[in-house]
């Protein structure tokens, strides 16, 4: 795909992740391990591309506070061009809470107020952006003004569109702009919302109907992930499914977008879709073992070492 970097436009928070040591108990003060690091799905998309050394442009708001400051940095040193994200004065930060016992979530809070000052003003001066993009991938933070602005200006600069869910509750923001879409990313969960289901395609035949359902709504590559028990996707050429890798669980937080880091890695590197979608499959492993949002030590080496090619 031509383009100078891959675009990147969505949250940017920080992450906190609790593990209780026994199972939790409403209303008592338990012992635990509490850990914090730079999140958000938008900006773990960008930091994971970048460690991939893909040239990545993060939009992004963020509050004018040291947290804020903590993000951005943190960004900027993996290598992603943060400098067009937006500060917001008297606003607080977005955060993201995780509550865990032993490898599953118990509860998990989101505070994403601030992604209201990511509006259509906002991406309409960065519009110079889109042309000479390769990929715009985003997630389903943005409001529906704001999605119906960015699709516009990738329409405008045939700029392919890739884009993650995020969440049952924002999912069905996505609805309408399937059609437009050059891939999506769902979870078992946010299929329902997309695709009026019933019930979630948690199954793998259920959830390769679904991701081709999706190519028949019009995106070019659909996949649906369903954790441990691997993912399901689809393209003009059929669907298919992949295994999860084994691996041991030390947090969840940022698998997913891991794997569509590693999947538009792929994509952008010429790979088949069979190929990038193992890509992901080995970025979600790696990043699955470690406590932070994006592994620190992601390479395309590791990468590839992990699929053992």
């Amino acid at each position: 795909m031509e383009g100078e970097y891959v675009l990147v436009v969505g949250s940017s928070a920080l992450e906190m992740s609790g593990r209780a040591i026994e199972a939790p108990q409403l209303g008592a003060r338990q012992q635990g391990h509490i850990h914090v690091s730079a999140g958000g799905v938008a900006r773990n998309i960008a930091e994971n591309l970048a460690r991939l050394d893909i040239d990545t442009v993060l939009l992004s708001a963020v509050a004018d506070d040291e947290l804020s400051d903590y993000l951005v940095s943190h960004s900027q040193l993996a290598g992603v061009d943060c400098s067009h994200v937006l500060r917001v004065t008297g606003e607080r930060v977005a955060t993201s809470l995780l509550l865990y016992h032993a490898a599953e979530s118990v509860t998990h809070l989101d505070d994403l107020a601030i992604m209201a000052a990511l509006d259509s003003d906002y991406l309409l001066e960065h519009d110079w952006l889109f042309k000479d993009a390769s990929l715009v991938v985003i997630d389903a933070t943005l409001s529906e003004d704001a999605l119906d602005t960015l699709f516009e200006l990738a329409q405008r600069y045939k700029t392919p569109v890739c884009a993650d869910p995020t969440a049952p509750r924002l999912a069905r923001r996505l609805r309408k702009y399937i059609a437009n879409l050059f891939l999506i990313v769902p979870n078992a969960s946010e299929t329902a919302a997309l695709c009026s289901l019933d019930e979630p395609a948690t199954e793998r035949e259920s959830a390769i109907g679904t991701a081709q359902m999706l190519v028949s709504m019009g995106s070019n590559i659909a996949v649906v992930t369903l954790g441990a028990q691997g993912l399901a996707y689809a393209d003009s050429n059929g669907g298919g499914y992949i295994r999860a890798i084994k691996t041991e669980i030390v947090d969840t937080s940022g698998a997913g977008d891991a794997f569509s880091g590693a999947v538009i890695f792929g994509i952008l590197n010429g790979v088949p879709t069979d190929e990038a979608m193992r890509l992901g499959a080995a970025a979600a492993s790696l990043t699955l073992q470690s406590e932070y949002a994006v592994l620190q030590s992601l390479t395309p080496d590791r990468l590839y070492d992990e699929l053992g090619i």
